[in-house]
């Protein structure tokens, strides 16, 4: 949902929200691909489920409105390859920056 609306009561909120997944194996895929998608309770469970294993969470109503639509397991179409690469390149980046503070504690 953008966060530049308000969040809608009742019903129409559950419906609003859409939630996408992408899994990515370089050495496997061509591009990332679509490994989940959900709308209301079903994009929840998908916030859930990511949060709870340390996945990072992006926000953007649009391009997940976009990514919904593909087929599950299909890789992203090249339209969205510099969107979807910069968003992982923010991610490897948290995730690095993450390694080398915790490191000293091991």
């Amino acid at each position: 949902m953008s966060p530049n609306r308000e969040k809608p009561d009742g019903p129409e909120a559950d419906r609003s929200q859409v939630a996408v997944a992408l899994g990515y194996d370089p050495e496997r895929e061509s591009a990332p691909k679509v490994v989940a998608t959900g709308k209301g309770e079903v994009a929840k469970r998908i916030v859930e489920i990511a949060r709870r294993h340390g996945v990072h969470i992006h926000q953007d109503a649009a391009l997940a409105e976009r990514l919904a639509m593909l087929e599950l397991e299909s890789v992203i179409p090249p339209e969205l390859y510099q969107i979807v690469a910069e968003l992982l390149l923010f991610v490897y980046r948290l995730d690095d920056k993450w390694k080398v503070k915790h490191a000293g504690g091991r």
